[in-house]
């Protein structure tokens, strides 16, 4: 029988995939047609994601005494992981909850704590295998004028969506940058300046989950710590 809480490392469809099996093996659930088996895909999870499934998951199943929750989230902002705290430390009797997330390092240690972690396939050959953006590229490839454009855009904002939208561009750029990274080390080897630089891409990346952070502020860092022989 799985842990009651389950966080999968890997691709969205992939790791899907891989709850259903885990559904189906451990649990004993038929994963189609069955109400008590329900998948919700999200490109960000929200507070309000959060306290919906609560509220689902507090409701008793259709049929038996078991039922599972599979969230796929490309992002999950800190203060929903935050609220889905005493889910998963206190869930309902029966209920089991599989989260597929592309990286646990933007989890925070109160819920990695909380959950068993499986990992389905290497991080590092999936951020390898994605192309590399243009603002990535024009990025690393760019004098000190060249950042501080891409800087500014992606930063400041009209409305709350917007400037949601310019924190996701600014994550993908440091998801770009660190693909570039990955590659230089596939071919130089794993230098002490390149680990480094992954490690602090990691940590930024992690900052720019929590909504408070100041991005101008990341993204100014970013531009000091990425070196322009990446390419």
């Amino acid at each position: 029988m799985p842990h009651h809480a389950v966080v999968i490392e890997a691709q969205k469809e992939a790791g899907i995939i891989h709850a259903l099996a885990l559904v189906a093996r451990e649990l004993g659930l038929a994963p189609k047609g069955n109400p008590d088996v329900v998948v919700f895909r999200y490109g960000l999870f929200s507070v309000e994601d959060a306290r919906s499934l609560e509220q689902r998951a507090s409701e008793a199943p259709f049929a038996g005494t078991t039922r599972a929750f599979i969230v796929s989230a490309d992002r999950i902002y800190h203060e929903a992981q935050n609220a889905l705290l005493k889910l998963l430390e206190e869930p309902t009797r029966g209920t089991h909850l599989f989260f597929i997330v592309p990286t646990v390092g933007n989890l925070l240690p109160t819920v990695r704590s909380r959950v068993e972690i499986v990992r389905i396939r290497d991080h590092s050959d999936a951020v390898r295998t994605k192309p590399l953006g243009t603002d990535a590229r024009e990025f690393i490839g760019g004098g000190k004028r060249e950042r501080e454009k891409i800087v500014t855009a992606l930063t400041g904002g009209t409305d709350d969506e917007d400037r949601r939208r310019k924190r996701d561009e600014a994550i993908e750029l440091i998801n770009g940058i660190e693909r570039a990274a990955h590659d230089r080390a596939s071919r130089a080897g794993r230098t002490k300046p390149l680990i480094e630089l992954m490690r602090e891409l990691e940590t930024l990346r992690g900052y720019l989950y929590d909504r408070s952070s100041p991005v101008k502020l990341m993204l100014e860092h970013l531009s000091v710590v990425t070196p322009s022989d990446l390419l």
